[in-house]
């Protein structure tokens, strides 16, 4: 298990314990990990914000804030239905891996007729991925970057067989022409470029913090296209 997966899984472990908490040694043996790094990734996942804190004394442990848990909330087989297609249909996409815990989460709160009826239907349903994605090391550097606002090295096909290397201050990410694009400031052009995803070889964040750039400084948008926010 890599260590993003592990931060994903452990977020979860800690919501499904809720206030009865887990010790680091419990932690530790269910992830095959040492005590030291259960601590180092708890405190990677504070940092990001995540409302977990160690509470002391015998029986001990961490617990996580019970606001970042779903409260008793009832969703149809459909309304599951559609964030399984929507989920699928994004599969090796960026955010892709948050898009499932979602899910997960949300077909964790169903009881267990609405999931079955749920699953029923998700086998009506058919994705075809046939177009490859990116890999997995670039997409979490891609998302890390955007999350954390910082500055990414990234090493990117031309689309002819050469390579070229570039710092870049991502701007956004936008899905047009049937690809996924890394918009932002490359350094080496000192200019805006898209970058299309399943070119880029090979993608590492630094410890730089990226410039602020605002979206509009791309350009104006087509008519047709709009951000996920506008979109609910």
């Amino acid at each position: 298990m890599s260590r993003t997966d592990r931060l994903y899984a452990l977020r979860e472990e800690l919501r499904r314990a809720g206030s009865a908490g887990r010790t680091a040694e419990r932690l530790a043996a269910h992830f095959e990990v040492s005590v030291r790094t259960v601590k180092r990734d708890i405190s990677t996942l504070q940092q990001g914000g995540f409302p977990v804190w160690a509470r002391p004394g015998p029986g001990g442990g961490y617990v996580v804030d019970a606001a970042a848990t779903l409260p008793p909330v009832n969703f149809t087989d459909a309304e599951a239905s559609g964030l399984a297609a929507a989920v699928a249909a994004h599969r090796g996409q960026p955010f892709d891996g948050h898009a499932r815990a979602a899910l997960t989460k949300v077909l964790g709160v169903m009881d267990a007729a609405a999931r079955q009826r749920a699953e029923a239907l998700g086998g009506r349903i058919w994705i075809d991925r046939a177009n490859e994605p990116a890999g997995v090391g670039v997409r979490r550097a891609v998302e890390h970057a955007f999350q954390e606002h910082r500055v990414l090295s990234v090493r990117y096909s031309d689309g002819s067989g050469g390579e070229e290397s570039t710092r870049v201050d991502p701007v956004f990410l936008g899905h047009t022409r049937g690809h996924w694009w890394l918009v932002g400031h490359c350094r080496t052009r000192d200019a805006i470029h898209w970058f299309r995803l399943d070119r880029v070889v090979a993608a590492h964040v630094l410890s730089e913090i990226a410039a602020a750039i605002p979206v509009e400084a791309v350009g104006t948008p087509p008519a047709t296209a709009t951000s996920i926010a506008g979109d609910r």
